[in-house]
């Protein structure tokens, strides 16, 4: 699985977006079903939303039927608040927050995301992301 953020979802799925061909061929290199959180997922729904409306936000509900996309939230919710305390001076916001913690919940390090951020965050021991595309 890929933790996958926002921005690469949107992208995937309106071609009109300026990443549209670059993320579709960092999908093709990446193995399994896509994982992300309800906060990146509810972001990502409106994004779609304004791009393309409900045609659009129905492409990413049969991304999660096909089992293409996972979406799931880390066990402890409170570690999302200090994941955002930790980064305030960027901010970070709650969607980055809880890709963050459910990393480092499931010990992954490689992120699907068009988000800089994700440059600067870092994990336990100061591992940084493997950021996809």
């Amino acid at each position: 699985m890929t933790l996958t953020d926002a921005g690469p979802l949107v992208a995937l799925l309106d071609e009109g977006e300026t990443d549209h061909a670059r993320c579709r061929k960092a999908l093709q290199q990446l193995r399994g079903p896509l994982l992300t959180t309800w906060p990146a997922f509810t972001e990502a729904m409106y994004l779609l939303g304004e791009a393309g409306g409900w045609r659009a936000q129905e492409a990413l509900w049969r991304l999660v039927q096909r089992g293409d996309l996972v979406v799931d939230m880390p066990r402890h919710l409170g570690r999302m608040a200090e994941w955002m305390a930790q980064y305030e001076s960027l901010p970070m916001d709650l969607a980055d927050a809880s890709l963050v913690a459910l990393a480092e919940e499931r010990g992954l390090r490689t992120v699907f995301t068009l988000d800089r951020d994700f440059r600067v965050y870092r994990l336990a021991r100061g591992k940084s992301f493997r950021i996809i595309p």
